[in-house]
Formats: structure tokens, sequence, C-alpha cells
């Protein structure tokens, strides 16, 4: 197919600051180009964006369902190919579900819904459409992330052992959302949230890249969930003891109120025969430490990286890559999956490197248990779905 993919947005107003991440990692190697959107919830600040975006005024929409049903009765060569979902949890399941519904991929931020309930219904959803979904936990779009699985993988570190995982931030060490910070406002309230702070917006994160390097999974945790900051509706800081599928034991924390911490987000896996570190500020950068050898130091951009984390490397050793580009690595294998459909070379979702609905599904699940483990006398708590 000699075109680029057409996409729609939910979402991602002109003063959004995720949804100008969306755009800028899915225009970044030039296979998708935005076509249409509903960028807010009032009809005259999604006129603006989109007018702002050089969209044309037809296909600058009123609301999700507007844009869903007038997209659908376009010919095929004008209409999206999919929507990528920019809002706050709440506004989650209904746009995934009618896009579904509508014959339309989707892209979705993290975490995939509002519940547990909604998360296990959108997967069903997506099973019965035949469609693709992928949830943006943009980490595992590291090249360093995906070298680091490799590792596992080749059995370079054998058998798992111990897994920590940490995400401190420092943004909420005061009550922002008193104060009329938009981001701060909606991850804090339980309506537009859900059950899960802190725990929701980046302990999912935390735990959803120990299962993607690992290979492994939570089978079971023992979590404290808090609220540090007074008067505050939700969680800002978690942390938990797990125990993953193969036997491996595990630590997690999360926080929000680790003051003067910008986003510090790190990882540690130890095996039988050796251990590696990554961390998000030196995001270029793996260390491996063998057990009969000397520590390596790993570079993005180098001729000895796996296949994999080659072909989700854009510069040269020592030109920094980061946050965006893991975003758009995430794009562009959606679209290799999105493509291949197209082509009539359809393969299942799990062969394409990109967290899909399932991977939701667990993150909506580690949100209810780490809830129910923390308000347990008996803490340690099956993982459930």
């Amino acid at each position: 197919m000699s075109r680029k993919l057409r996409f729609g947005m939910v979402g991602g107003g002109k003063d959004a600051f995720i949804g100008a991440i969306h755009r800028k990692a899915a225009f970044m190697d030039g296979q998708i180009e935005l076509v249409c959107g509903v960028f807010s919830v009032e009809p005259e600040i999604s006129m603006e964006s989109g007018l702002e975006y050089f969209l044309p005024k037809e296909r600058i929409y009123d609301s999700y369902r507007q844009m869903f049903e007038e997209e659908a009765r376009l010919p095929e060569d004008e209409r999206m190919d999919f929507v990528s979902i920019v809002t706050p949890n709440h506004v989650h399941f209904e746009p995934a579900k009618l896009a579904l519904e509508n014959g339309f991929d989707v892209v979705i931020e993290k975490p995939l819904a509002f519940s547990l309930d909604e998360a296990v219904e959108l997967e069903k959803i997506v099973k019965s459409t035949g469609k693709i979904l992928a949830l943006t936990h943009t980490y595992t779009g590291y090249p360093m992330v995906k070298e680091a699985r490799h590792l596992v993988e080749s059995g370079k570190l054998g058998n798992i052992r111990k897994i920590y995982v940490e995400y401190p931030q420092g943004w909420l060490a005061t009550p922002l959302e008193h104060e009329g910070n938009k981001q701060a406002s909606w991850r804090t309230d339980p309506d537009q949230s859900g059950m899960g702070g802190c725990v929701g917006d980046i302990g999912t994160h935390a735990a959803n890249l120990a299962e993607y390097v690992s290979g492994l999974e939570i089978t079971k945790l023992c979590a404290d969930v808090n609220i540090k900051v007074p008067n505050r509706l939700l969680d800002d800081d978690c942390a938990a003891l797990l125990k993953f599928n193969n036997g491996a034991s595990g630590v997690l924390m999360a926080t929000q109120v680790a003051v003067g911490v910008e986003n510090d987000l790190k990882l540690r896996v130890y095996g039988e025969k050796g251990g590696l570190e990554w961390k998000q500020t030196e995001p270029n950068t793996l260390i491996f430490r063998p057990l009969d050898g000397p520590v390596q130091v790993i570079r993005t951009g180098t001729g000895y990286l796996s296949d994999v984390a080659t072909a989700n490397t854009r510069t040269p050793a020592g030109h920094p890559e980061g946050y965006i580009e893991a975003f758009a690595n995430i794009y562009m294998e959606f679209v290799r999956a999105v493509r291949d459909r197209m082509s009539g070379e359809e393969k299942p979702v799990e062969e394409y490197d990109f967290p899909n609905v399932s991977d939701g599904v667990r993150g909506m699940a580690f949100v209810t248990n780490m809830i129910k483990s923390s308000k347990s006398e008996t803490k340690w708590t099956e993982f459930k779905i």
C-alpha cells in the first residue's frame, strides 16, 4: 500500500501535553498523517485546535460519536484508518469501543480503561471485531529496553531470580490539583482517574516494564498504597513486594512525592548468570553484569546490538534518542501490523512488538490488586483478572 496511514484523534487539543507527544511520534517516520479529530469536550477548542493542525473544518468534530459515524460513511480512500485516544482515563472505554465497532483500529493511552471490568470488555471487543489495539506503555519502546529483553530471552542472565523496578517523581509533592493544574486535577480525581492515582498513572508503567523485559508475569503481590499530601483523594505513593510465575521475587516502588525528582524510572534484573540495569535518565545506556566477566556498558546505535534494538534506533551512536522516539517505535510497530493485515499477511498480534489489549487488562488488574492488597489484613494477594 503506497500511502500514509490516516489517523484521527480523540483528545489532544492545542494545550494538551500528551496529545502533542503522540502527534510528533506518529509523524516521525513519515508513515502517518492526521486527517480528523475531536480535540476537546468544548467544540470551540476542538475547532481552534484542528485549524491549528491544518485540518479542514468538516473533519473537525464536536464529539467522538459524530466522528466515528461520519468517518465510517466516507469512502475508503478518504476515511481515517485508526484513532489515537489521548484523554483522561474515564474517557478511554467508550471511544475505544465505538472506534472498534465502527471498523477502526486504536492506539490508546494507558491505563487501558477506567476499571478492570471495562478493560476486560474492551479485550472481548478487540477479539470479536478483529481490529488492532496498541497501548502506549512508552518505556517498552526504548532501544536499550529492547536490548535488555533480548539479553533475557537469549539466556545471558540465566533463570531470573530478582527484579527491582522503581518510578519516583516529585511533581505532586504539593497539592497542585487545588492550584488550577489540569494535569494534576484529573489524575487525583477518582471520577476521572479511577480507583488508582499514582498506582495507575506510573505504577502500571513500572509493572509493565518489569514483565516486558523479564518475560515473566506477576502472580502475587503485597502492596502498601498511600496518600501523602493531606486532603488528596487518590494515592500518590505506593510500593509492593512481587512474586513472578517462575518463582522470582521482586520489589516495585512508585511515588509522585519524591521532592526534586523528575522522572527517574529504573529497572534492575538479576539472574543466575548475570544482571542488568537501565534507567530512563540515561536511556542510551544499558549495564550488563555477567557472573564471570567484567561489567559491560552497552550503548544505543552501536554495531554489536541485537537486530530488534537496531531496528528501533534512528541515529548513530552518541546521538541521544529519547521519549518521543520510544513513542514513535510503538506507533511504527502498530503501523506494521495494520499494513500487514491490509495486505492480507495478518499475523497474531502477539508476534508484534507493541503493548496490546492483553497488556492493558494486566495493567488494570495490577491497579485493582494493588488497592485490594493494601486494604487487606493478610496482604499477600493473588494476581487475579
